[in-house]
């Protein structure tokens, strides 16, 4: 497939958004679902993670704190239901939460390319690094979802396009930087955390899709490992 940029150029396979496409371009969500009775398998977790009393009994006030979580990031059946799908973005964001300022600990992403950008696909979070020296971030990210995984390895930064329209899919893509067949780095109008994730992209915030555009240029380093979970 090909996608035909804002000024007529032309990037193979370029990826997109998973999502609906009226969350994408930040429309008005649809009328919220009713909330459920139900106490789901994780609503103890669910609780904690919110603030709520922990009695792993759902209440009203437990279904309208859940929901609204849900409609933030886009997370369906939006009905207050304490599951795997709003767990596991909860659990995702404690995990990313706990990396701190160290999210290259493990030593994954080289240290000898000079500046480069990593992803971590395991725990959604990408980040600038110039040797050891964290230039900025981690920054939590959505990449490609089961069947669509943003691909693995060292690559280079090959294209820009600061407004980046795609044909495919009909949508923006502000701040794109490929970096590897048509995935790239930009931003979305939508939770960072919404599942499944992305065609391949590396979904961000505009805010650090700005800084990424500002710190990184053409033959930038990019560096993507680990797996996305559920991928």
């Amino acid at each position: 497939m090909r996608d035909i940029g804002r000024r007529g150029a032309v990037v193979l396979g370029v990826t997109g958004l998973v999502a609906p496409l009226t969350l994408a371009l930040g429309t008005a969500p649809a009328q919220a679902a009713s909330c459920t009775t139900q106490a789901g398998p994780y609503q103890k977790k669910v609780e904690k993670f919110l603030g709520r009393p922990v009695d792993g009994r759902q209440s009203a006030a437990d279904c309208k704190a859940i929901q609204a979580f849900q409609n933030k990031h886009g997370i369906t059946p939006n009905i207050g239901y304490a599951g795997p799908v709003t767990w596991g973005v909860m659990d995702l964001m404690n995990k990313q939460k706990a990396v701190g300022k160290k999210p290259n600990k493990s030593g994954k992403c080289p240290v000898n390319k000079g500046r480069i950008a990593c992803v971590d696909l395991t725990l959604q979070l990408s980040w600038i690094q110039d040797g050891s020296r964290l230039v900025y971030g981690p920054v939590p990210v959505r990449t490609g979802r089961k069947g669509y995984a943003t691909r693995t390895g060292l690559k280079k930064i090959y294209w820009r396009d600061v407004d980046h329209y795609s044909t495919l899919y009909n949508v923006r893509m502000p701040y794109s930087q490929f970096f590897d067949g048509g995935q790239a780095f930009h931003s979305v109008g939508l939770s960072v955390w919404n599942p499944p994730g992305s065609h391949g992209c590396v979904n961000m915030t505009t805010k650090d899709a700005k800084k990424y555009w500002s710190l990184l240029k053409k033959g930038s380093n990019v560096f993507v490992y680990g797996r996305k979970p559920g991928s």
